[in-house]
């Protein structure tokens, strides 16, 4: 269903709050002094929640601008953990910045102009408007990601990742030709309409669906295009790193999604093999690489990647109960990696912020309130139930299971007791080792939010019926026809 302009401005309104305040920060950041920063960082917050209480407020379905634009009910889902993952990350950001001289005004209006162009992926109905999204969210990334110019690492990690970032960037714009080649179209309806009606698919548009799936895999920073994650995992900042592993992953997972259930979704039996074969490598190399790291934001980097990995067997079903899969194992994610951020920001000691895992040594007896927090977010993600990490696993292996992947499901119940043990050996170090020395008190702001997402974690069973049927009613956007 087409909407006019002007339901088409309604639809773009969240987008337009962002930009427009984007703008307006910028040029008080430039003329503000003193505290200027923690103005600028808490109106951007006020401006990110304000346009996702307009995404819940405003719901309209629809394509709008030439079918470019699409709006229904996985987007506003995916729309609402994106914005949660931007607001999140920049409260988290208030005592590193005080504590670590990162106060700069500019991160928090890149951080609102990398959320625009996600916002403009999850809303993407043609190849265009995909590109322009992701685009915009890629060049404020880049500029994030090295934003700390006096630290070497912050500089080799931005550096990595825009080499390797304007390469996938490339073969994506690769696999789009290909496929306007192939159709003559660039809207995802228009493609799937041609591919339909094509009486053999042919060789030169399943290359251009490679090409396209490969860029996006990047986005996600699922194998073998993970390469940049340990990095610039490491190396950014580590508010960066948090909101590396928050907000965009959701934005890439949605524009996935999109792809190959509207455009490609005659292809199903190409597009799932592909799929397929990044998950199994993705659980598998994120399950077996982290054994080894010492440093717990690499680990987190390995964690991400064999995450996507389990995210991407609910795609692989191509199915509704596998899109919504998708969609709660987003969530839970989501959850998860913002708590265990939350901690990693309050690993304090002596005037410092430490990331070696073997400085937690004995935190049970020195801080066991964080201790627990951290243990159940390390057994959730693990997949250990009754924790949220385990139902969001369930969801996914249930949805391949019910389409016959039981090949896919198996290897990724065999990854995911692998990936139990780095989690296991924090939990170990925590619990059973000598303590090296009491850690600075939390922040509020880190304490509040990782007191959230472990008792959403906990207790994810309780709300654990209004999320599936969200997810439902998101889900079935794809399949209403």
């Amino acid at each position: 269903m087409s909407i006019d302009l002007n339901s088409g401005l309604i639809a773009l309104a969240p987008e337009l709050v962002i930009v427009l305040g984007a703008v307006s920060l910028l040029m008080i950041g430039v003329f503000a002094t003193g505290s200027g920063v923690r103005i600028v960082n808490g109106l951007a917050v006020a401006i990110l929640i304000f346009a996702g209480a307009l995404v819940i407020l405003m719901p309209t379905d629809g394509t709008a601008f030439n079918d470019a634009f699409v709006s229904d009910s996985f987007t506003r889902f995916m729309k609402i953990l994106t914005l949660i993952g931007s607001a999140v990350t920049l409260v988290m950001s208030v005592g590193f910045a005080k504590a670590e001289r990162f106060d700069k005004f500019e991160f928090p209006v890149l951080i609102m102009l990398a959320t625009l162009g996600m916002m403009f992926m999850i809303s993407a109905n043609s190849m265009l408007s995909l590109y322009m999204g992701l685009e915009l969210q890629s060049l404020a990334l880049y500029v994030v990601a090295a934003i700390n110019r006096d630290s070497v690492r912050a500089t080799e990690a931005g550096l990595k990742y825009f080499v390797l970032g304007a390469l996938s960037s490339g073969m994506l714009l690769y696999g789009i030709s290909l496929v306007y080649g192939y159709t003559g179209t660039v809207e995802f309806e228009g493609i799937a309409a041609a591919v339909t009606n094509g009486e053999e698919r042919q060789l030169g548009l399943l290359f251009g669906l490679v090409f396209v799936l490969a860029g996006l895999a990047f986005k996600i920073s699922a194998v073998p295009f993970h390469m940049w994650t340990p990095d610039v995992y490491e190396g950014a900042p580590t508010p960066v790193t948090a909101f590396f592993a928050a907000a965009p992953k959701m934005a890439a997972m949605a524009l996935l999604v999109r792809v190959v259930m509207d455009a490609f979704e005659p292809l199903t039996s190409d597009w799932q093999q592909i799929v397929a074969f990044i998950a199994i490598a993705s659980m598998v190399l994120g399950s077996f690489a982290a054994i080894g790291q010492s440093n717990i934001k690499r680990l987190m980097a390995y964690s991400s990647i064999g995450h996507m990995g389990f995210a991407l067997v609910g795609l692989a079903a191509g199915t509704q109960a596998g899109v919504r899969g998708v969609a709660i194992y987003m969530l839970i994610y989501l959850a998860m990696t913002l708590g265990a951020f939350a901690f990693i920001l309050a690993m304090r000691r002596k005037g410092g912020n430490f990331e070696n895992i073997s400085d937690l040594a004995g935190l049970s007896s020195t801080n066991p309130l964080m201790a627990t927090a951290l243990t159940v977010l390390m057994f959730s993600l693990a997949g250990i139930p009754p924790l949220a990490g385990f139902w969001a696993k369930w969801y996914v292996f249930l949805a391949a299971i019910e389409a016959d992947l039981y090949a896919l499901a198996i290897i990724g119940v065999i990854a995911s007791v692998v990936g139990a043990f780095y989690y296991l050996r924090i939990i170990k170090i925590m619990w059973f080792d000598e303590p090296l020395g009491r850690l600075e008190p939390v922040q509020g702001e880190l304490g509040t939010v990782l007191g959230v997402s472990t008792v959403f974690t906990l207790l994810y069973v309780i709300v654990a019926g209004p999320v599936e049927a969200y997810a439902e009613v998101a889900a079935r956007a794809f399949f209403a026809g």
